[in-house]
């Protein structure tokens, strides 16, 4: 699949001696213009929901904790009724790979998706190039006011927008902490002016990424920090749906008045008007073919089927489609039947595998988890008793939102027992370090290492571990 490129090639000009060249050519600011249309719809359902669950999720509760909560400082994770330990990190891979898979997915039926709809960076630069129209004005008024001698209007809009792009990017950086520490907490200790050097540093990176990403780099973050921009390519084909120009139907391009007949004139349907690269917040233009620099959102299909309108015009210039079915002039039924291609539907198949056995994981993990660990400043010795004594280290890890009773007992040698230990007590969502002493009877086992088994079980029988461990007998 070849990629074009919208940009003219500059003529190398000589060099005079002592001549100092950049090797690098200014970027030229982009001003997209407003568009609205079905995928500006959608691109701004996506915007309101991801934020709504970015800015709220910290807020709502469960029982009486904040029901999403990354507590770095205790080792803990709550996720709604989920509590999750660093033990607990298989299911952080497994997440992960589903989500490689959902973008390979998504991306083998119809391109960057994720790019053009969800990406924060797409979201937030939407959400500030809103706030930019409503202080500054559409596409004509942006450049007007930034080519404008300074004046106080010119002063008073920009500082205005600037205000404004700070105060949400504060928030957001905000919010973000907000996963990590009470944010019930952090907001008193904000308004108190008693929030954490880290804390303090988190929320203002955040913040300052969120202003310059959104804000200044925009379409630089796409088109050159972003590795997907550059690897889309190997999971395209020919009949991927991408943002496509008909040139058969469009080509020869020109100006014509409404109601005249393109092909008397030898025209093709695009009149040239150019809104499909004012629109683009790439600043691409699309008639010239699929470039890593698209990011699939539809505006340029939403203003060209405008302009389709108003002629008079089929819609359809430029549309979703494939390479196959502009070459071959597929139809509907035709295009679809080929998207659901094997490629397709291996990586559903794999990906729906995913995920059910992460949710059967999730539902048949224990609720209590315990390291044991044999305490090596201490051997085995001989007690006044008359037995052989080792003395173990336990971890209880209370995954519940209850209090847990929990007895341990051992398995494994002849008349091994555990001494001195009444029934272990955890809070909710608890880790608790208790010491146990396992013995046997003096010369009830041979000299050397041998394996056992501690049996952990909760007071009312339901939850049961078996934790493996070695019990030395000394010569």
């Amino acid at each position: 699949m070849s990629e074009q490129s919208s940009r003219k090639t500059i003529p190398i000009q000589p060099v005079a001696d002592g001549e100092m060249v950049s090797l690098y050519a200014a970027s030229k600011k982009i001003y997209p213009r407003t568009v609205h249309g079905l995928f500006a719809r959608w691109r701004w359902f996506f915007v309101l929901l991801t934020q709504l669950v970015f800015y709220g999720l910290p807020w709502l509760e469960w029982g009486q904790r904040q029901a999403v909560l990354f507590d770095l400082g205790s080792r803990r994770f709550y996720i709604f009724g989920l509590v999750l330990y660093p033990q607990d990190f298989i299911y952080l891979t497994g997440l992960l790979v589903i989500s490689a898979l959902a973008l390979f997915l998504f991306t083998a039926v119809a391109g960057r998706l994720w790019c053009g709809y969800a990406c924060p960076q797409t979201v937030y630069s939407e959400i500030f190039m809103w706030i930019e129209r409503k202080v500054e004005g559409d596409r004509s008024a942006r450049m007007r006011l930034d080519d404008a001698d300074f004046s106080m209007e010119k002063l008073v809009k920009k500082w205005y927008k600037h205000i404004l792009w700070i105060g949400l990017s504060i928030w957001t950086g905000f919010t973000f902490v907000g996963y990590f520490t009470p944010i019930r907490d952090l907001g008193m200790a904000f308004l108190t002016t008693q929030m954490g050097s880290w804390e303090i540093f988190w929320v203002f990176f955040y913040g300052f990424a969120t202003y310059g990403n959104a804000g200044f780099m925009r379409e630089q973050v796409c088109m050159y920090m972003c590795p997907y921009a550059r690897f889309q390519s190997a999971m395209f084909d020919q009949d991927t749906l991408i943002i496509t120009y008909d040139p058969q139907r469009g080509e020869p391009r020109g100006a014509r008045p409404r109601g005249a007949n393109p092909q008397v004139k030898g025209l093709g349907d695009c009149v040239d008007c150019t809104l499909c690269v004012q629109v683009c917040p790439t600043g691409i233009d699309i008639r010239n073919g699929l470039q890593y620099e698209c990011i699939g959102c539809g505006a340029c299909i939403d203003v060209c089927d405008t302009v389709m309108d108003k002629l008079s015009y089929p819609r359809g210039l430029i549309k979703y489609t494939t390479q196959n079915a502009i070459r071959n002039h597929g139809s509907i039924g035709q295009t679809w039947r080929r998207v659901l291609r094997p490629r397709v539907l291996v990586y559903t198949g794999i990906l729906l595998v995913m995920c059910l056995g992460l949710l059967i994981s999730l539902s048949l993990r224990h609720t209590l988890k315990v390291d044991v660990i044999r305490d090596r400043a201490s051997l085995a010795r001989i007690t006044e008793y008359g037995t052989i004594e080792n003395i173990y280290r336990f971890q209880f890890m209370n995954a519940t939102e209850k209090t847990q009773i929990y007895r341990v007992s051992a398995l494994g040698l002849e008349g091994i027992r555990v001494r001195d230990l009444s029934d272990v007590e955890v809070g909710p969502a608890e880790s608790r370090w208790v010491v146990v002493h396992a013995d046997i009877p003096y010369g009830s086992a041979p000299a050397g290492s041998h394996k056992i088994q501690f049996v952990i079980e909760s007071a009312n029988g339901q939850v049961s571990n078996f934790e493996k461990s070695v019990f030395l007998v000394p010569r």
